[in-house]
């Protein structure tokens, strides 16, 4: 897989700017403010349908523009394809496009462009709540299962129905009457979210935990333990049992849901525990150790992606490698030698040599 060339139009900072990239390392440079991490967000947004900066798309138009349009050429899935995105200013609402024909949702486009993120505010996502750690695990299964991503779109639609329901309760009491049907759909597509997660949480893990075993000198041993709802027995269980599962949950919570106002039963509220030769990493490990598991959790998703497109995904390293000391630094460099990475950084210094360099200015390329 390889990206060719990225256009931007009225996207963030990016009034009109076209970017050529190199098959290997792509060293993108500039002064803070400028426009590296846009440049990386627009690609990202081309891969997944979402930007991993803001859940509001009116943030990424150019101020004062009607509309951003982002284009990216690519040879993927052996063969050149072209992947389209227009947002507009307003209620109107985007539209995404691949090789000229308009697509439904996001999932249209899943798997075209397949990316591994990595930005420093994950380097502690062990270590915060889980709702980060929720959308790593989303983030991923949504690129190499589309039906996971039509099926999470469907969960978070009704969810958000379910909970103006709740919180109009008193306003609005004849509404509730509509609860049960609300329910009856989220425990179908919660099954199948618990279903894809553990599975792909298993996978990751066991990845995850050869690179932090090599990363640590075989010192230190990493574990991945998936959290949901707490009648769920066996994550791993036929969904028909799942889905009995959380019924059996969502009716011990639904006097508790009535009384908060709010949506308390479900995967929305999925974890997983990292923990460190059986240590929670939240609670006992390091600022090293926590960005060496994480380091390997990212690893580990770009071989994932790799093994199961047969394609290498792009790696976005977002100012990661200044947050690193010289030995993570290099045991991330070590793995830059095969596929297309694009790194950003203030300076080139020691990274010159890696790669064609872009220089960045104000939303422009030197």
């Amino acid at each position: 897989m390889q990206l060719n060339r990225l256009c931007l139009r009225g996207f963030r900072n990016y009034l009109d700017t076209v970017a050529d990239f190199v098959p290997g390392v792509n060293l993108i440079v500039g002064s803070n403010a400028n426009g590296k991490t846009n440049l990386l967000e627009g690609i990202s947004y081309l891969s997944t349908g979402h930007a991993f900066r803001t859940r509001k798309e009116q943030e990424l138009i150019s101020f004062g523009a009607e509309f951003a349009e982002l284009t990216a050429e690519l040879y993927s899935q052996e063969r050149e394809q072209q992947l389209r995105a227009v947002l507009f200013s307003g209620r109107r609402p985007r539209q995404l496009w691949l090789n000229g024909v308009k697509q439904k949702t996001a999932a249209g486009i899943a798997g075209v462009l397949t990316t591994v993120l990595f930005c420093p505010e994950d380097l502690l996502i062990l270590k915060k709540g889980a709702a980060p750690r929720r959308k790593l695990l989303d983030a991923m299964i949504c690129q190499l299962r589309p039906n996971y991503a039509a099926a999470l779109a469907e969960y978070q639609r009704i969810l958000d129905q379910k909970a103006a329901v709740l919180r109009d309760r008193f306003d609005h009491p004849q509404m509730l009457q509509i609860l049960p049907d609300y329910n009856e759909r989220l425990i179908q597509f919660g099954a199948l979210l618990i279903s894809y997660r553990a599975r792909y949480l298993k996978a990751l893990e066991e990845l995850a935990a050869a690179f932090h075993k090599e990363f640590s000198g075989d010192r230190e041993s990493l574990s991945l333990q998936y959290q949901t709802v707490s009648t769920v027995q066996d994550p791993f269980a036929p969904t028909d049992v799942l889905r009995q599962w959380l019924q059996e949950h969502m009716e011990s919570h639904s006097h508790a849901e009535l009384e908060s106002g709010s949506c308390l039963s479900g995967p929305h509220k999925d974890d997983f525990i990292a923990a460190l030769n059986g240590l929670p990493m939240a609670a006992f490990a390091s600022q090293g150790q926590t960005r060496t598991a994480t380091i390997s959790i990212k690893l580990a998703e770009r071989e994932l992606l790799k093994r199961d497109t047969r394609e290498e995904p792009l790696l976005l390293l977002d100012d990661v490698l200044s947050e690193l000391d010289a030995g993570r630094q290099d045991f991330v460099l070590n793995q830059l030698k095969s596929g297309q990475v694009f790194i950003t950084c203030c300076e080139t210094d020691r990274w010159t040599a890696l790669g064609q360099v872009l220089q960045i200015d104000n939303g422009r390329i030197l």
